[in-house]
């Protein structure tokens, strides 16, 4: 089959165009960098012609208020594409717990991407999938503040990058699911929890206090994300540490 895979060149999508090449398949990625921008619609018609599947792996540049409109426009340019090339799948990456959480713009976005292509003319699979173990460096920059960050006791459950790639890579050469399956690492943590490892792993003096009120992930309550009937990847955070 042939894949155009939309964002192929980040993180996760360059390692799904090698896995599905590595199959047997035609994954072309594209990106800005190969002249196809998702919200003007440059390239996109040229991209999507002749595909089998699209992949969209693309991210809003903002994760505040103006996220819902990058994913409006650019799904809406994809899908227009999409039918016009006669694309009979269409896969997103999304979120665990992404329609549970409006009080983050960002969470509240990707709801609405999924809800646009659910609600579109092509047969669709959306994979969600936890946090990513690559961004847990991030999360804790986010509340430091000299020695000490800042973290909520929040249930988080890590996933590898590489995981996510596979599984996207495997519901994507698949049929259409018309819906949602969630993919989460083996392990859960509370936030401050996993900080405290990570830090330790580093080797680093700095110190982790629960704050019930730190960073963005202070809004989220219960276990949003956590999915225990999720499909479980293999590697555990301190495997990926290591």
């Amino acid at each position: 089959m042939k894949f155009a895979v939309i964002g192929g060149t980040g993180l996760i999508g360059s390692q799904v165009v090698k896995n599905l090449n590595a199959a047997g398949h035609e994954a072309v990625p594209h990106s800005q960098s190969t002249g196809v921008d998702v919200i003007s619609g440059q390239g996109l018609d040229e991209a999507l012609a002749g595909a089998d599947v699209v992949v969209n792996l693309t991210n809003s540049p903002t994760f505040d208020e103006t996220s819902p409109a990058f994913f409006q426009a650019s799904m809406d340019n994809l899908l227009a594409a999409a039918q016009k090339g006669g694309v009979g799948h269409f896969v997103i990456l999304s979120i665990v717990g992404t329609d549970q959480v409006p009080e983050l713009d960002y969470y509240r976005a990707k709801a609405l991407q999924e809800d646009i292509l659910a609600a579109g003319p092509i047969p669709y699979s959306i994979v969600r999938a936890t946090q990513f173990m690559e961004f847990v460096d991030a999360v804790l920059s986010w509340t430091t503040d000299g020695d000490t960050v800042r973290l909520p006791a929040t249930p988080i459950q890590p996933i590898a990058a590489k995981d996510v790639a596979n599984a996207v890579a495997e519901v994507a050469a698949g049929a259409p699911l018309n819906g949602i399956r969630n993919i989460a690492g083996p392990e859960i943590f509370s936030l401050d929890e996993l900080g405290r490892i990570t830090l330790s792993s580093k080797g680093g003096s700095g110190t982790v206090v629960t704050d019930p009120n730190a960073g963005m992930f202070a809004v989220v309550k219960g276990d949003v994300l956590t999915d225990k009937d999720a499909h479980l990847a293999p590697t555990r955070y301190a495997d990926w540490l290591s």
